[in-house]
């Protein structure tokens, strides 16, 4: 079996957003919510995350080229962007 790479949104407890690259959403967020992930998630302030959205792609790269696009954009740009993905609310 292929190996599945997503490109995930986390929206954090201080009302801000995080992208990431994973091989398994689940466990990534426990990670993150457990204080091993990201240097960003670490803080307190920023803890419980919450996973609002995943994307599929085929390999690491592309997964990688989507949140690094993600993580140029804007706030309301990143807001933009998960509506016209069809997230609909985070908080």
């Amino acid at each position: 079996m292929e190996t599945e790479h997503y490109f995930y949104v986390l929206y954090c407890k201080d009302d801000t957003f995080y992208g990431g690259y994973t091989t398994d959403p689940e466990r990534r967020l426990k990670e993150h919510n457990s204080g091993t992930g990201a240097k960003y998630t670490r803080l307190p302030s920023r803890l419980p995350a919450k996973m609002i959205h995943t994307e599929v792609f085929s390999n690491r790269s592309e997964a990688t080229k989507a949140e690094y696009a993600f993580k140029k954009l804007t706030r309301k740009q990143k807001i933009t962007y998960l509506q016209e993905q069809g997230v609909k609310e985070w908080d």
